[in-house]
């Protein structure tokens, strides 16, 4: 794997992490664009396993606030995400994008001003039509003010239900599993990203928009949510189908959210073969 620093035009400095799928690699690879709450290092898995597959590097990035990509500031918006992204992709010299969660949603707006061959995304979490809520964000906040970590996490794990099931548990009980797991890899990294990730939450609501405008995108889309993601992601992708004729869609059995974290051969094989056409 190979780490770089791409810097913007505002000076600021994003860490891309390339994968390369071994010697025969070539080509200018695909960009992917991450969720909230996560780095590229919870994609590694899913980038080393599509590299492999489409025999092209595979170039995934960790936005501001991520990695040791700039600190994201109080002053964060969409469009600075998307001028990010333009940078990365000049860099990069591709025109090949996938992205995940709010990756998948960025890109889907990003997708609408930016060249693009190739779209695919994930469970994007793009609000269509006022698909994307956030009721609890003033209980989040609350939580917040009180110097309340755990709970604050609690109430963004229970609103997005990320984890199934898990993300439905009583708020005291996913409190307290938050508290045993501070001192975790996976416990200090969802404290970290928990500011930035409520701020794209809420600049995704702002950007709430109907699926007409997405008539932009590329011909070639593919639109992917899994079996078990919560419903929200369903309702926004069948909307974007429905306006992009040309577009394909797909549910991706006994997957949820994370599925693109675990990168089986049922996720893999469809995406390389859609890049590689």
């Amino acid at each position: 794997m190979k780490r770089e620093l791409v810097r913007t035009a505002d000076g600021a400095e994003l860490e891309l992490n390339t994968y390369a799928g071994g010697e025969d690699a070539a080509g200018p690879g695909v960009v992917v664009v991450i969720g909230s709450l996560v780095t590229a290092a919870d994609y590694a898995k899913f980038a080393k396993a599509l590299s492999e597959a489409l025999k092209r590097p595979v170039h995934v990035l960790n936005r501001r606030g991520q990695g040791k990509s700039t600190p994201q500031t109080d002053s964060y918006s969409l469009e600075q995400d998307v001028e990010d992204l333009k940078a990365v992709l000049e860099h990069t010299g591709t025109r090949d994008l996938f992205g995940h969660s709010f990756g998948g949603a960025l890109v889907l707006h990003a997708a609408r001003s930016i060249p693009v061959d190739h779209l695919a995304v994930y469970d994007p979490a793009v609000s269509i039509d006022g698909s994307v809520q956030a009721p609890w964000i003033g209980e989040y906040e609350a939580a917040r003010a009180a110097g309340d970590t755990e709970k604050a996490l609690a109430i963004v794990m229970r609103g997005l239900e990320p984890h199934g099931a898990l993300s439905r548990m009583p708020l005291h009980m996913l409190t307290l599993g938050n508290k045993l797991t501070a001192t975790t890899g996976f416990g200090k990294e969802m404290r970290e990203q928990l500011p930035n990730g409520v701020r794209e939450i809420k600049a995704m609501i702002a950007a709430d928009m109907s699926a007409e405008p997405f008539l932009e995108l590329p011909l070639e889309t593919l639109i992917m949510v899994g079996e078990k993601s919560p419903a929200y992601f369903g309702v926004a992708c069948g909307r974007l189908h429905e306006v992009l004729s040309g577009s394909a869609y797909s549910v991706i059995p006994g997957l949820g959210h994370d599925g693109v974290n675990r990168a089986p051969a049922r996720l893999i094989e469809p995406l390389a073969e859609f890049f590689a056409g």
